[in-house]
């Protein structure tokens, strides 16, 4: 064993977007001692707490992806420097190493912050010692990560045991051992390798179900749900996640606090006043689009065309109330928070979550620091397991915590985005402390959005487009509406001006009166024009999705008005909606486009237009369609003239099969098959010729 080394000590590295990396991360290392084991947990962006080229204990990584691929911010600093051409074969040649990515394949570069540093390290001599893990958050990142985490114990074990009996960190047979598998392999036998707990009701008892509940399930059988919980799961023995340690202690002030010191969320947001609101769909549409414009000119805030904006919103209201009445703290809502570190806290790495402002009331924390409609994870389901009394209730939280349970945690608590508050609802006997909220629920989130406007064409102005997004009632919540979409609904009610409106004149309007919004630019946006206007351009953004691409219209009408002698590149929009009458938005303006050509093609499809018995062939139905009727154009377009394609919308279903469609018409175009293609794509790419602005 080299000198310094700890025959037990471990280094956690993690790059984190919006937490659940830095969370993973946290769990292993609060996991470590009951294995043996000594854990360092550090962020890749604090260079000063590591030294990758010295280390000599083994290292995990965690990381995220965010965006159209790329790393976390978090993570950015450390993928340019182990890319650096400059680093020779063997610069990591010490090192032995494990790696968790996190992606959601919605998304078309999955894992691609994690398959990057694992590809980088290998051709830099890094070693593995347990397979690597890519988690999906689109079918569940616990479905992978729990037992990968499970399984890596065992290879610590055994990488400890390697450096121990060799005295040597890298180990070459351990490396391609570990190649040598696969990872459902790897997977599947940490799966196989736990061991069933059996998990005690209050009294003490096993894990099976009263006696008394069997009969009653065997008298009248039910369907499983939220709270109940139907055989077999209901008579197995389950295997459950460890307690989570806490590590927060809170204390609320003995009055009502004073005036609030200023909105401390909102400090790095600017406050904009929303200058107009206008529904672009008819009232009759399925889902309504509405289009704000936000007065920025006095806010020192530039931006070009397919850049996207942050936007603060708090939680709503009611939400917030009846969560505080559950709580039995609604008539503390007005008193201070004050939070601190349990003195004896098992939890390594403890901290006060920065996010909470050290002077704030329980509303305001509430309101606008946690993320109260985040989906409750398996950690803490567990921990509630310990503040509710009822004995089934006990037994239906730890099922959907256990991994016999998975299935029904994605039926019943995953797939209808159940939140905290939905649970409280039907599990009336838990009472859980309100520090035990804020060490699980993560920071609320700003939302995105394009923007949809050129400020060439409204100087002081960015419009931003969205979906009233809707989410009907069903057994795990009471109908709502988006968190931010129904929140900005609300907030323009009043002023909202019906389809059809004309353009008005906004001199008279009293901005004092008018709602406002915080906002900011967001960074590292890629998603522009190409710098030279002659290259041509095809853009794919159905519904709500052509937002920025009106932006980047109105910014090509302006630059052609001012430099009429210039030649500019071919422009193909390609758009679709379910109507053309009731939410085809945007019509009259992207016809102008057309007619002053600035637009050379705009291809429109109708989702749920009546087939016309008069044609001889079916019109296209959605956007891939048409891209695939324009093979030629596109492929031209993409792969001799050095286009670029722009693609923005819906990441789960449109993206990708933009994304088939893209690699079929180049495959046949080129007569290549499907590798071939799929390299193709993956150099647009690199090119950055091939951009999305997609969400899920």
């Amino acid at each position: 064993m080299p000198h310094g080394v700890s025959p037990s000590c471990f280094l956690i590295l993690y790059g984190s977007q919006k937490g659940q990396a830095q969370s993973i991360a946290e769990q292993l290392s609060d996991q470590a001692a009951e294995h043996g084991f000594e854990a360092e947990v550090s962020c890749l962006s604090k260079e000063d707490k590591y030294n990758l080229e010295k280390v000599h204990s083994p290292v995990v990584f965690v990381v995220s992806t965010t965006g159209d691929g790329e790393p976390p911010d978090t993570a950015l600093k450390f993928v340019r420097k182990i890319k650096k051409k400059s680093l020779p074969r063997d610069h990591f040649s010490h090192l032995n190493y494990a790696l968790l990515a996190l992606g959601d394949t919605n998304y078309t570069n999955f894992c691609n912050c994690g398959k990057t540093i694992d590809r980088r390290l290998q051709e830099l001599g890094a070693n593995h010692f347990y397979a690597t893990g890519l988690a999906d958050d689109g079918t569940g990142l616990e479905v992978v990560v729990d037992p990968w985490i499970d399984g890596l114990w065992d290879a610590l074990k055994k990488i400890f045991t390697k450096m121990s009996d060799s005295d040597l960190i890298s180990d070459n047979s351990l490396n391609s051992t570990h190649q040598s598998l696969t990872i459902q392999e790897k997977l599947e036998s940490s799966a196989q390798s736990l061991q069933l707990l059996d998990i005690s009701d209050a009294d003490g008892g096993k894990s099976k179900p009263e006696s008394e509940a069997e009969s009653h399930d065997a008298e009248n059988p039910l369907e499983a749900s939220l709270n109940r919980s139907v055989a077999p799961l209901s008579q197995s023995s389950l295997s459950i996640p460890a307690l989570p340690p806490s590590f927060l202690e809170l204390c609320l002030g003995d009055v009502p606090a004073g005036e609030e010191e200023g909105h401390v969320v909102a400090q790095d947001f600017h406050e904009a006043p929303i200058s107009r609101a206008l529904c672009l769909t008819r009232d009759d549409a399925v889902k309504p689009v509405i289009l704000l414009e936000l007065d920025i000119k006095d806010k020192n805030i530039s931006y070009e065309p397919g850049d996207a904006f942050d936007l603060l919103c708090p939680n709503r209201d009611k939400e917030v109330e009846d969560l505080l009445h559950r709580l039995g703290l609604h008539d503390k809502k007005s008193h201070s928070v004050h939070l601190q570190l349990l003195k004896n806290t098992k939890k390594k790495g403890a901290r006060v979550p920065a996010y909470i402002p050290e002077k704030c009331t329980l509303q305001y924390l509430l309101t606008w620091c946690l993320e109260i409609r985040s989906i409750p994870k398996k950690a803490f389901l567990r921990s509630l397991v310990d503040y509710t009394q009822e004995t089934r209730e006990k037994r239906r939280l730890q099922e959907l915590c256990s991994r016999e349970g998975a299935a029904d945690y994605d039926r019943f608590v995953r797939n209808p985005s159940a939140c905290i508050l939905d649970l409280l609802r039907v599990f009336p006997s838990c009472m859980p402390p309100l520090s035990l909220l804020i060490e699980h629920l993560p920071k609320l989130q700003p939302r995105a959005y394009s923007a949809a406007s050129s400020s060439l064409c409204h100087p002081g102005k960015v419009c931003i487009v969205f979906s009233v997004v809707g989410f009907p009632a069903c057994a795990e919540h009471q109908q709502r509406t988006g968190l931010c979409t129904g929140w900005l609904a609300d907030r323009v009610s009043a002023i909202i001006e019906p389809y059809g409106t004309e353009q008005a004149s906004r001199e008279s309007v009293d901005f004092a009166a008018l709602p406002k919004v915080h906002i900011r630019p967001r960074l590292n946006n890629t998603f522009h024009l190409p710098s030279d206007p002659t290259v041509p351009v095809v853009m794919v953004g159905p519904g709500s999705g052509v937002a920025p691409f009106i932006g980047f219209l109105q910014q090509r009408e302006k630059e052609r008005e001012r430099n009429q002698d210039s030649a500019f590149g071919e422009t193909w929009l390609f758009f679709g909606c379910r109507h053309k009458d009731r939410d085809f938005i945007f019509r009259e303006e992207l016809e102008r486009f057309v007619e002053n050509g600035t637009l050379n093609h705009l291809k429109v499809c109708f989702s749920r237009a009546e087939p016309d018995t008069n044609d001889s062939e079916p019109k296209p139905k959605y956007v891939q369609h048409n891209l695939a009727l324009h093979a030629e154009y596109v492929t031209r377009i993409l792969l001799k003239e050095n286009g670029f394609l722009y693609v923005c919308g819906d990441a789960k279903n449109m993206a990708k099969d933009v994304n088939d469609t893209l690699m079929e018409i180049i495959g046949q175009e080129l007569q290549l098959d499907k590798l071939e293609s799929m390299k193709t794509i993956a150099k647009l790419r690199e090119e950055k010729r091939y951009l999305q602005d997609i969400w899920s």
